[in-house]
């Protein structure tokens, strides 16, 4: 079943195409990552699926929906997602508790409050002021904002920016928990073993249009992609490309008395496949 169906979706401000014949659909239960450069035309695309920005054309259908509704309908679609901006400001005043407490009362069926501090992981904060939370967590501050609605389909951009290592772990254990909840996850991300550590599915877009939609570990042929063979010889660094990487490394063995010197395997990372898919649009498209 699909939660966001796209098909031809088109925008432009004034000469500027950001969007021209974008495809996309994600499934229900889906943590889906849409990648893309600065200026790709992520944002645009997503604020047309949350109903915050107009279409020129294209079929656009969230939760069966098109996020251009409006009155009753708007409400009843915006009662059924959930947003986590990148930078948000509330009253830093109010407590943890009171925050959450207090945007329970826009939704219809939401989620009991006390449990949504403990799936956020601020038991321990429920009582401190907004302007006293760190970094890490105002950002679950924002997650417990986010699902307080208990949304069907949960939109998170650039989740953990500014995090540190310990930090964005965290919080990625809290998404898988909110995916297994049932909740669809479209996120948004500049960083890419994020993506390939949360996302089922994730789509490049470049100058507004979807270059390849894939698994991460499929990206780009990143499975049949030549393995880098490097080891040392006679005080040289060698290295040899193949699709057949065990093999390269029994015939090394059979030359090398004991360990093979300074031995690695390295297939391409998906940040590799990332920017060569990144830089061959752009010179296809110049």
């Amino acid at each position: 079943m699909s939660v966001i169906e796209v098909r031809d979706l088109r925008k432009a401000y004034g000469g500027n195409k950001a969007l021209h014949g974008v495809d996309l659909s994600i499934a229900q239960g889906e943590i889906f990552a849409l990648l893309g450069p600065n200026g790709a035309g992520k944002t645009t695309c997503v604020e047309i699926l949350e109903g915050f920005r107009h279409r020129d054309s294209g079929d656009v259908k969230v939760l069966g929906m098109d996020p251009e509704l409006s009155g009753h309908g708007a409400r009843q679609f915006r009662d059924r997602i959930g947003i986590v901006l990148q930078s948000t400001s509330d009253a830093g005043d109010l407590t943890v508790n009171e925050t959450i407490r207090h945007f329970s009362g826009y939704y219809s069926k939401p989620r009991d409050p006390d449990e949504v501090v403990i799936a956020v992981g601020l038991e321990e904060k429920k009582d401190a002021l907004i302007r006293s939370l760190s970094g890490g967590q105002r950002r679950r501050l924002d997650v417990g904002l986010g699902i307080i609605g208990s949304p069907e389909l949960l939109f998170l951009d650039e989740p953990t920016t500014g995090f540190d290592p310990e930090a964005r772990r965290s919080f990625w254990a809290l998404i898988r928990q909110l995916q297994n909840s049932g909740s669809t996850i479209l996120l948004t991300t500049h960083y890419l073993d994020e993506a390939e550590a949360l996302a089922d599915r994730v789509a490049v877009i470049n100058r507004g249009k979807i270059i390849e939609t894939s698994t991460p570990a499929n990206l780009g042929g990143r499975a049949t992609s030549l393995a880098r063979v490097q080891w040392e010889e006679n005080g040289v660094m060698r290295e040899e490309f193949s699709a057949e990487p065990t093999g390269v490394v029994t015939r090394l063995s059979q030359k090398f008395t004991g360990e093979i010197p300074k031995l690695s395997i390295v297939r391409p990372t998906l940040e590799d496949i990332y920017l060569t898919m990144i830089g061959l649009e752009v010179g296809d498209t110049q």
